[in-house]
């Protein structure tokens, strides 16, 4: 690849491509941050402590 290539305008194609990784990005990121949760509540679930703690005196 040239110089003169890599400073021209970006093609409509690499907007598109840009605009698809942005969206896989954040699909991504939801997946981790719902695994994340998910990893929270088990481990509250097998060791007792938790979100939802009932301590009754």
């Amino acid at each position: 690849m040239d110089i003169s290539s890599a400073t021209a305008p970006s093609s409509p194609e690499v907007e598109v491509m840009k605009k698809a990784t942005e969206v896989q990005e954040r699909q991504i990121l939801k997946v981790l941050e719902s695994a994340t949760e998910q990893s929270k509540q088990a481990a509250a679930q097998k060791t007792g402590l938790g979100n939802h703690l009932n301590i009754t005196g």
